[in-house]
């Protein structure tokens, strides 16, 4: 399809009908003009005809702006032609000129700094617009600085599922395509049809830090846009799950939940899911985002002390593995004035004592029953820490938020050269059939063996970023000469493979090698020939 060949992009200018509606949503990333730019399968004149009653008056009620922004069809609305093709225009600074391509690194100088710390924090328990840790935000006439280059955020799906954001920034000057998740409750709005007397406008609250079928649907549908663009992938999460009511469950939200992975399993370039401060993943949301998903491009950070991560949250994980009789275990095992009562009905042997110790003990164990509770829930809590992860292994990285812009910027910038070093080592063993092409994490593996074997290069090294690269830098044409060896390797390996094979594979093979030699001998020159002669001559020797 096109939409994975190539960038595709439509700017609606004028009515859209039919086959054309069609080839709008097929090409995906849409920009429509805000007036007389309907995106329609039928007309209005022929509906009404159809039904016949004057129902619609325009098109625009069928497939204008107002229908087909907050339905994720148009992923930009703008007032004129102009501004079309200046968001066209906007929206080409972020990708490749080609798919694979190189991406299109602008100049930050004199608009930002990458060694620079990230000023907005959010407050515990407070909602924010998740917009400010992108962008940053004045404050009293202050500027506070956010996560990617100043003014660089171009938001994209504003109208739809308004329970994430979605876009494109610059870190460092590098595009990314970013994921975030909104934290304040939003409003999704159902039309009235006119053609249904009894229907009328809906207008469905849909709480923050959840993912309901649009917003998942959106989230698959942006990391999929993404992934065609070649760009790098940044997610913001802070997911307490999917919503699983029966509303949702019947609008498929188990359908799109699976959707996002299936665009993480596809996707080639770096995705970074980041939990920022104050921020949680729990449930569904962690199943998708898990890093294991694909190992070979994604990675899973947290956020240094606030951060938090697990399946359950911290009451239900208390509910579940510390229930009542449990904490009267602990209580008994802790609890001096417990041990001492325990102690003494061990020892009474009067009927009306022992009972008099037995409500002693039930008014203690109430009384300690809800300070147990707190506490057993703290105790779940502290598996769910930065810490916790990192030392399970769930996330690469414990990261203080104020120095995520600069530590991402240069993880970036050695995620990209190590991805295209590993792709040519990928494409040096695709000469044939008989070679095992390694697959990217066996070519990551390689690139570090490499690295070790590199006079004054440690183990302990291979995790900082900045050394990576200097030593890409200052070792490209040996890495070129590495990857030059390892393609004659493999196509030495294939052509053996063919000879030694016995039966009639090696005969066609054998023949199809000597034949394959005949024809390139009698394509070369003089000294062409000359030198392929040599060579096969000291290689038989």
């Amino acid at each position: 399809a096109a939409y994975d060949d190539i960038f595709t992009l439509t700017l609606v200018l004028g009515r859209t009908v039919g086959i054309g509606a069609y080839l709008v949503r097929l090409g995906q990333r849409t920009i429509q003009k805000a007036t007389a730019s309907p995106i329609i399968l039928t007309g209005y004149q022929a509906l009404n005809k159809l039904m016949g009653v004057d129902v619609y008056s325009t098109n625009d009620q069928l497939g204008g702006p107002g229908i087909m922004y907050p339905n994720g069809v148009s992923h930009l609305v703008e007032k004129d032609h102009l501004s079309v093709i200046k968001s066209a225009i906007h929206w080409l600074s972020y990708v490749p000129s080609s798919r694979g391509g190189i991406l299109p690194v602008t100049d930050i100088r004199g608009i930002d700094e990458i060694e620079r710390s990230v000023e907005f924090t959010p407050t515990a328990g407070a909602p924010y617009d998740p917009r400010f840790l992108l962008e940053g935000k004045e404050e009293s006439g202050v500027w506070q600085s956010g996560f990617f280059d100043k003014g660089s955020f171009a938001e994209s799906l504003t109208g739809w599922a308004k329970t994430v954001i979605i876009g494109r920034a610059r870190l460092g000057g590098i595009p990314m395509g970013v994921v975030v998740t909104e934290n304040r409750t939003a409003e999704a709005i159902k039309p009235a049809d006119p053609a249904d007397l009894k229907a009328s406008e809906a207008v469905i609250q849909e709480a923050g830090c959840v993912w309901f079928p649009n917003s998942a649907y959106k989230t698959a549908q942006a990391i999929n846009d993404f992934r065609t663009e070649d760009l790098p992938l940044i997610v913001f999460a802070n997911w307490r799950g999917f919503s699983g009511g029966q509303r949702d469950m019947f609008d498929e939200v188990l359908k799109y939940g699976s959707l996002i992975v299936d665009a993480f399993v596809a996707y080639t370039q770096p995705v970074f899911v980041f939990i920022p401060p104050h921020a949680e993943i729990r449930g569904g949301a962690w199943v998708v985002l898990d890093a294991s998903i694909n190992a070979s491009c994604m990675e899973m950070y947290a956020s240094a002390k606030t951060a938090r991560g697990g399946v359950l949250e911290a009451n239900g994980a208390a509910s579940v593995k510390y229930r009542k009789k449990d904490l009267l275990v602990t209580m008994h095992r802790l609890d001096h004035e417990l041990i001492t009562l325990d102690k003494r009905l061990g020892q009474e042997t009067e009927e009306g004592a022992k009972t008099s110790i037995k409500n002693q003990i039930s008014t203690r164990e109430n009384a300690l029953l809800p300070v147990y509770e707190q506490i057993a829930v703290q105790f779940c809590e502290l598996h769910d820490t930065p810490g916790r992860m990192k030392a399970v292994g769930v996330v690469e990285r414990v990261v203080e938020w104020s120095e995520s812009r600069a530590y991402f910027y240069w993880r970036l910038r050695r995620k990209l050269a190590e991805f295209d070093l590993r792709k040519k080592i990928v494409e040096a063993a695709e000469v044939g059939r008989g070679v095992k092409a390694p697959t990217v994490l066996e070519a990551s593996a390689l690139i570090k063996e490499w690295f070790i074997e590199t006079p004054g290069m440690t183990d302990d090294q291979w995790s900082d970023d900045k050394v990576i690269l200097a030593w890409m830098g200052q070792h490209h044409s040996a890495l070129e000469e590495k990857i030059m060896s390892y393609t004659k390797s493999c196509v030495a390996e294939e052509v053996a493979q063919v000879l030694t094979a016995g039966g009639t594979t090696g005969r066609i093979g054998t023949s199809g090698i000597v034949e394959g030699l005949g024809r390139a001998f009698a394509s070369m020159g003089p000294e062409e020939k000359s030198k392929l002669k040599k060579a096969i001559l000291e290689a038989l020797q």
